[in-house]
């Protein structure tokens, strides 16, 4: 039985509803973590198959294989990846800002629009609480569940999203999560990971047409007002299309011109998937 990981934050909901209500059977074991934890057990070794945020798989592109059809990002505004900060990024230059452990790509991203698209280097500083920080009036960034609690409670010209930043600056989706395999697990059960992946797919067809179940089990893991997991489910987007893939393609050179990975990954899936582009 293949070892697979599953981000542990509401908006892995659609992918994985139908696997908690018991309509389709994941042919595997599933490990819930937060992403960066996730990213350290594929690459330990320790999972054979799982979501990895997009700088993990970057960086670590040969040791993988980069699995068709799903993704999860967004075409625009995103939610769930925020700047807080009183000041613009324009005006960042030098600024400490706090960031999760919990999330590479994120932190990657801020820095990559930072340097880019605003010209500026700040300092960042890891924080086990970084949303304390950003109720300080702290420059921080925050992912998941932290960083919807601070777009619903914290002054909105405060707040900036990071999928709407990157999409204004590129025109491109962005692209935090994709679904990878360890290259040996891959070359010793193929048909399993396969497996693993229809049954993904699968589950999240099935979501499309519950979306019902998936809020009212949102709203148990964590409540929220009334129709936000609707309009939050719609903005994200969790098929690796061409046009996620392109925005993949984006991010990875933005990367590579900042330094923070030496070669340019092919961002294409090596596996065939079963999901129409």
């Amino acid at each position: 039985m293949l070892r697979c990981g599953r981000i542990r934050y509401t908006n892995d909901l659609p992918v994985y509803a139908a696997f908690d209500a018991g309509a389709i059977v994941y042919p595997g074991s599933l490990h819930a973590d937060v992403p960066a934890r996730l990213n350290a057990m594929l690459l330990a070794g320790e999972l054979d198959l799982s979501p990895i945020s997009a700088f993990a798989w970057a960086r670590h592109a040969e040791e993988l294989v980069l699995l068709p059809d799903l993704c999860i990002g967004a075409r625009d505004e995103v939610v769930s990846v925020v700047l807080v900060s009183p000041q613009p990024p324009s005006r960042l230059d030098g600024a400490r800002i706090a960031v999760t452990s919990e999330s590479a790509t994120g932190a990657s991203l801020l820095r990559v629009l930072l340097e880019r698209r605003y010209g500026v280097r700040a300092q960042y500083e890891e924080s086990d609480d970084p949303f304390a920080r950003a109720q300080r009036g702290e420059p921080a960034l925050l992912i998941g569940d932290r960083a919807i609690d601070a777009l619903l409670s914290m002054p909105s010209e405060s707040v900036y999203d990071l999928g709407s930043l990157w999409h204004e600056w590129t025109g491109q989706q962005t692209v935090f999560a994709v679904w990878a395999a360890r290259r040996d697990a891959y070359e010793a059960q193929p048909d399993a990971i396969r497996a693993c992946m229809h049954a993904l797919t699968d589950a999240y067809t099935w979501s499309r047409s519950h979306t019902e179940y998936v809020v009212a089990q949102a709203q148990r893991v964590q409540p929220r007002p009334a129709g936000f997991y609707e309009a939050y489910y719609g903005k994200l987007n969790f098929t690796f299309h061409f046009a996620a893939q392109h925005g993949l393609e984006a991010y990875c050179s933005e990367l590579r011109a900042i330094g923070a990975i030496e070669n340019m990954p092919h961002v294409f899936p090596e596996a065939i998937g079963v999901l129409a582009s």
